[in-house]
Formats: C-alpha cells, sequence, structure tokens
C-alpha cells in the first residue's frame, strides 16, 4: 500500500531556509521514490484553520515514507529549515477500494 507525506505548513519565518531545504531534500526524497502531489499552489480553505502552505507527496510504501523521513540525509535537509518552519507532518498509509 502506498505511503504519503502530508505537510501542512503554519508559519514560514524564513522563506530562503525553506527553498534551501526544498533544494537539497527534493531529490533525497525521490530517491526513496517519493513523487509529488502538491508542494504550495492555489488553494482556497473552506473549513478549519488555513495554513500557508500544503505539501503532499506519495511514497512506494507506507515504509518507504517513513524510511525517508527517518533517513540521516533527510534530517540534515530538515534541519536547514526547522527552526524557522511550523508544521504539521503526517505520514498516512494510503487504502484501496477495490
Amino acid at each position: 500500500m502506498r505511503g504519503y507525506w502530508v505537510a501542512l505548513y503554519k508559519k514560514i519565518d524564513s522563506a530562503k531556509n525553506l527553498k534551501d531545504y526544498s533544494a537539497k531534500v527534493t531529490s533525497i526524497i525521490k530517491s526513496f521514490g517519493g513523487k509529488p502531489l502538491v508542494r504550495g499552489g492555489e488553494y482556497i480553505c473552506l473549513e478549519g484553520e488555513n495554513f500557508s502552505r500544503t505539501v503532499i507527496w506519495e511514497f512506494p510504501s507506507y515504509e518507504s515514507a517513513i524510511e525517508c523521513h527517518n533517513s540521516k540525509k533527510y534530517q540534515e535537509g530538515w534541519a536547514l529549515a526547522k527552526d524557522s518552519t511550523e508544521r504539521n507532518l503526517q505520514i498516512i498509509r494510503g487504502f484501496n477500494t477495490e
């Protein structure tokens, strides 16, 4: 079953730090089979809390999504933005209705 990262950004104090993080980790995430589905973009908040940015990555499996997040290389990349960024990040196991 596929796995998904869903990141909801609450606060971004440094656009530069976030850009540096993204530049560093994109190839790392892709090396774990990650495929970007949503990276910012136009949106409308219809209910609940408004988040300034939403990012969704799809992975071949739930386990590979966790492995990527916990990898040393990804954590080194996240260190570039974590002190100036507040986000909710969940890893979710996909499902099949068939």
